[in-house]
């Protein structure tokens, strides 16, 4: 029992507080104790709101609910804000501790229910819980004889001296009298009747809390309010309806929801913000003078409506899913929304759901690329042409007047990814040198389908070269057949293009290249999801063996290191490798508690999140080998980028922040250079270098560099400097 306690009990504190901060759609703790402190502003409803949620919770736990929903405040918020509700409207006494219980209750039930209901939309219930409890209570309450309505409010200036005395009182008239405009202290009250806390020191004290937690979400909620004060104002609205129970805050919770918490914060979600100021003002006047009717406040009504409404319209949409894009993985924060999401698309492209390879081994020539001066033109642009040149650019040897002249003459072409034989057009023989085959266009042809709706097509090859049949399942860099010179050919290459429909001659699709390898003047640069051009020398990832092995991590592994730091002592560090509910791979560090998320698909390894101590060894490592391709080629460069965060500079994040949706000038660079190997008849030893990096507009904030030593099937070295450290790490056991 006491071990069962002990184990309930985090989930518990942290669901109690996380319910403040979720109004907010946040879980940061700082705010949620500013907004603890703004409830108890009137200690009878502060109290009545902490009872509700400590009912929710505690029936969330015993009923058996999921610890992670909890502990993150989804079933304590709406009971949260009836109970602040029931605090404010009823005095306090037997009846009304009763039906506080009872209504929080209440509310929980209803937070489960539209959990469900709106789940299967894949949308979010918001505070409709806390609506339908409130408006349940109160038109009960009506024939509850002992629950009396509260007076306190009424005679304001004497509940500030009962609270404070005369200094308390003076304090308040002197924050009256100062110059601020109407509208701020409209936006000051709205924020704070969010809480039922009228107040303007409430309101106060909510955007400081604000501000902690999000600066995006601070900008957003001057913008969501001052957009409709401009709006009242400009179409003669009566600004009444802004101060009346300052039911602004329906705005302001519009903008946060929809400008940076389920829309990534850009441009777009700012305009759109906007936008639906006068939408939500319609909703706001016409449902008053229903609820009106009923003696109801419509609270948040206007800000569910809106917030539903529009994201469900936007999982409508056939095309511009960017503009505004929906949060894809929800982080609580809009700034790590923002960051995250630049990110991914920076490292790969948003719409690549297959990601798929080259489809030959060995180092090929593109000799034509997407719009090409041939054949690549109007709806069949999307394609490449791959040959074979020499060191001298050279496609031929010999006289080159024969098909099997050709370096790419009846060279083996791979699968690009898993997938079905779809088609197969063969029996067509080779061109002549400089004839073309107009006839049959396409050639002898194989068409993979790869997933519904997404194909690839591969032609011009050699007649009966085909190593499988139609129907066949094929994996990712089986042979399929030769390299020939049938169909539209006037020389050897193979044509290859992407497509959404499994005929021949189909249109093509714009999508790239997951990952390849482009030689260079000094060496070779890894690509990721780009689209090779003109002239480039592309090939495939070939793999180093012990590369793939140091870097080849499976669950249930362990891992120790000896670190030392400065040098001082040697420190034994112990990592785990696991996998979640989700099949997602990650480093734990038993020391730190750290987690660092990756994924290894045989040719590349690379990390893609990180949680926990920014002092840690795991950290070190996440950095430094960020990305690493798992083939050895001298002077081979990996760039990418790390999220924004990934380095802790709060004064300049503060103000990235606040610019982010429209402008980024910070930089978080990596770049792996692949240095030296020595090969033996057993195994080899890699040396990698490489360097992260922190930038303000061009000039460089933070830097770390990290040497890699891999001999044989293990990190034997790993060394991290900068300016204010020096780590030496090696594996000791795996």
């Amino acid at each position: 029992m006491v071990e069962k306690i002990q184990k309930s009990l985090p989930v518990f504190i942290y669901g109690v507080l996380n319910s403040y901060s979720m109004i907010f759609f946040s879980k940061n703790k700082i705010f949620s104790m500013i907004l603890l402190v703004v409830t108890f502003f009137d200690w009878i409803a502060g109290l009545s709101g902490l009872l509700a949620v400590i009912i929710a919770n505690l029936t969330a736990i015993l009923v058996g609910y999921n610890k992670d929903n909890t502990a993150q405040g989804y079933y304590g918020f709406n009971s949260l804000l009836v109970g602040l509700g029931i605090g404010i409207f009823y005095q306090p006494g037997f009846a009304f501790f009763f039906v506080l219980f009872f209504a929080s209750l209440f509310t929980f039930f209803l937070t489960i229910w539209l959990e469900g209901y709106f789940g299967k939309y894949g949308l979010p219930y918001l505070s409709w819980p806390f609506l339908f409890g409130i408006w349940m209570v109160s038109l009960a309450a009506r024939e509850f004889t002992s629950l009396q309505i509260s007076e306190r409010g009424i005679y304001l200036i004497n509940d500030i001296y009962a609270y404070g005395g005369i200094r308390m009182v003076k304090v308040y008239e002197w924050i009256n009298n100062l110059p601020i405009h109407e509208s701020i202290i409209l936006y000051f009250k709205s924020l704070g009747a969010i809480f039922f806390q009228y107040h303007l020191i409430a309101g106060v004290l909510v955007a400081i809390g604000l501000i902690i937690y999000s600066r995006i979400a601070f900008l957003l909620s001057l913008t969501g309010f001052f957009s409709a004060y401009v709006y009242y104002l400009f179409i003669g609205g009566n600004l009444g309806e802004l101060s009346y129970d300052y039911i602004g805050f329906n705005y302001i919770l519009t903008a946060i929801a929809i400008g940076g918490f389920f829309i990534v914060p850009s441009r777009y979600s700012f305009l759109w913000v906007i936008l639906l100021t006068p939408i939500i003002s319609f909703i706001i006047t016409s449902t008053s003078a229903i609820f009106y009717s009923l003696q109801l406040s419509i609270f948040s009504l206007a800000f569910n409506l809106v917030v539903i409404l529009f994201i469900y319209v936007l999982k409508f949409r056939e095309r511009h899913f960017t503009r505004p894009e929906l949060v894809a993985y929800q982080q609580f924060s809009p700034e790590k929304n923002l960051y995250s999401h630049n990110n991914y698309n920076s490292r790969f492209e948003s719409a690549v759901q297959i990601p798929i390879s080259l489809p030959f081994w060995g180092e090929w020539t593109v000799t034509q690329a997407h719009a090409g001066e041939h054949t690549h033109k109007d709806a069949w642009r999307h394609a490449w042409d791959f040959e074979i040149e020499d060191e001298d650019n050279e496609k031929f040897m010999e006289d080159g007047l024969l098909p099997k002249d050709y370096y790419c003459y009846n060279k083996p072409v791979s699968a690009p990814f898993d997938g079905t034989v779809q088609e197969i057009k063969d029996g067509i023989d080779d061109n002549k040198i400089g004839n073309i085959n107009l006839e049959k266009n396409w050639g002898n042809t194989i068409i993979i389908k790869h997933a519904e709706q997404f194909y690839t097509k591969i032609s011009h090859l050699k007649k009966d070269s085909f190593k499988v049949e139609k129907g066949a399942q094929v994996k990712r860099g089986e042979i399929l057949a030769n390299c020939g010179n049938s169909g539209r050919s006037p020389e050897p290459h193979i044509h290859f293009q992407v497509q959404t429909n499994p005929h021949i001659g189909s249109k093509t699709l714009d999508y790239p290249i997951a990952k390849y390898l482009l030689k260079t003047s000094t060496g070779y640069e890894l690509k990721t999801f780009s689209r090779p051009e003109k002239g480039q020398v592309i090939s495939n990832i070939g793999i180093n063996d012990s590369l793939f092995q140091a870097f080849n991590f499976i669950p249930g592994q362990n891992i120790t290191f000896e670190v030392e730091m400065d040098g001082s002592a040697t420190e034994s560090i112990d990592w785990e490798v696991k996998s979640d509910i989700y099949n997602n791979t990650y480093i734990e560090c038993s020391k730190s508690s750290s987690k660092a998320w990756f994924k290894n698909d045989g040719a590349l390894f690379y990390f893609t999140y990180f949680t926990g101590s920014r002092q840690s060894f795991l950290f070190y490592f996440y950095l430094g080998a960020y990305k690493v391709a798992l083939g050895y080629y001298k002077n081979l460069v990996v760039n990418d980028t790390y999220p924004l965060a990934v380095f802790k500079n709060n004064f300049m994040y503060f103000w990235q922040d606040f610019v982010a949706p429209f402008y980024i000038f910070m930089k978080a660079d990596y770049r792996l250079q692949y240095l030296k190997m020595v090969d033996d008849l057993s195994t080899s030893s890699v040396w990698l270098r490489s360097k992260a990096k922190l930038s303000l507009l061009k000039n460089t904030s933070r830097e770390y560099s990290f040497d890699i030593y891999i001999n044989g099937p293990r990190i034997e070295r790993f060394s991290v400097k900068s300016e204010k450290m020096n780590l030496t790490a090696k594996e000791i056991k795996s």
